[in-house]
């Protein structure tokens, strides 16, 4: 009996160490959500005897291996490589200029897309049957991957070339917020009319450009294969940081609220081990928490550099949780001593923003409430279109 009892004890401890959560009398089991690159099966048929192009980064891995490599040790005939914002190796800084190179490792040649070109030129797509886009994106409009997207999704339509999507999980997928971009106000951090959290992957993002025809008045030739185990509730660890200053969830759930300091005379912790998971100035009105940014890779001459700021540690909180808000900025220049100087770029702001109303809104001393109500009806409209194009179980 004693064996017994111990047997079913044991079972029940596995039980519970798979069931994630329980809701009503279902038991949930948790399981990783796996992208759609690790799945080779579903479309490396879609690819022999076919001229590839790869739009990729250093995300762009299948375990610790690249894409490139897997491919190629797959006898995939890889011809070139495209890279976006911080390079093929995502090492340089942020808006820092990307040349054309050839990888070391292999000799493919590497073509920039931010550099002096965004978007594959006809020439580059002349020698190509089709392009396979993989990159781990955060779901935040003016992070720029999806800028990308967008040049590539028009440059394909335009040039009647195909495009596979191999999709990854969305770590921002979970909600929605924020402005929906005005489109006076387009620009690499922010092409489409998306709010700032749109809730979508790359592959659902990509579904919705080409059927609103943003990119192109052409159809594109689109095909996404899906991630498997994921939905819009789903938690995901990303296995590589997607840029140099996003280091972990933390800040990557923090980056759509504390993105909008860029352009102002307030750190984001760049030039720190807390990448935008601490803010802070050289004003003591700001907060107790200190520190001082320095020289880092991927973060030369960082804001306030060599300087004692002054703000608040975030890297505690349940950013998860926590969401999109303004309150940070809004509490920041409230209590900002110089406020004719606290922002540094109005026009980089407002681009951030999507609009032109939320700075002078913040300047004429209106709280979050107040802003955000005028940003609900654009929202709503916005997640009626989102449904059209969604993949995935949405959130609840």
């Amino acid at each position: 009996m004693k064996q017994i009892i111990t047997l079913v004890f044991g079972i029940l401890l596995i039980t519970q160490a798979f069931a994630c959560k329980s809701k009503g009398n279902k038991v949930h089991i948790e399981t990783e959500p796996t992208p759609a690159a690790e799945n080779l099966s579903t479309y490396l048929t879609l690819l022999k005897n076919k001229k590839v192009g790869l739009i990729v980064n250093h995300t762009s891995t299948i375990n610790k291996t690249h894409l490139l490599d897997t491919l190629l040790s797959s006898g995939i005939n890889v011809v070139k490589v495209f890279a976006p914002e911080h390079g093929f190796r995502g090492n340089a800084d942020a808006g820092a200029h990307i040349d054309n190179s050839r990888d070391p490792k292999t000799g493919i040649p590497i073509i920039s897309l931010y550099g002096k070109n965004k978007l594959p030129s006809k020439e580059d797509l002349n020698t190509l049957d089709l392009l396979v886009y993989d990159i781990q994106d955060i779901g935040v409009r003016f992070y720029t991957y999806s800028s990308t997207l967008h040049y590539v999704i028009g440059a394909v339509s335009e040039n009647d070339k195909e495009l596979i999507i191999l999709d990854r999980p969305n770590p921002n997928g979970h909600y929605v917020a924020g402005p929906v971009l005005e489109k006076e106000f387009s620009s690499f951090v922010g092409l489409n009319p998306i709010p700032i959290v749109y809730g979508l992957t790359s592959g659902e993002l990509a579904k919705m450009i080409d059927g609103e025809h943003w990119a192109s008045s052409k159809k594109c030739k689109l095909t996404v294969i899906p991630c498997e185990a994921y939905n819009h509730n789903s938690k995901y660890n990303l296995p590589v940081k997607p840029s140099p200053n996003l280091p972990n969830n933390q800040a990557i759930n923090l980056y759509p609220s504390i993105c909008g300091f860029e352009p102002t005379q307030i750190s984001v912790g760049r030039g720190t081990d807390k990448q935008f998971q601490v803010i802070g100035g050289p004003d003591k009105k700001l907060g107790n928490f200190t520190f001082t940014p320095e020289d880092k890779p991927g973060a030369m001459n960082p804001v306030n550099k060599g300087k004692l700021c002054y703000g608040i540690d975030l890297s505690g909180i349940d950013a998860y949780s926590d969401r999109f808000s303004l309150k940070y900025l809004i509490s920041f220049y409230a209590a900002f001593s110089e406020k004719d100087k606290f922002f540094t770029n109005e026009k980089f702001f407002n681009l951030l923003m999507g609009n032109s109303w939320i700075l002078a809104d913040i300047k004429n001393g209106l709280g979050e409430k107040e802003i955000s109500e005028k940003w609900s009806s654009d929202l709503e409209n916005y997640k009626k279109l989102r449904k059209k194009y969604l993949l995935y179980t949405d959130f609840e």
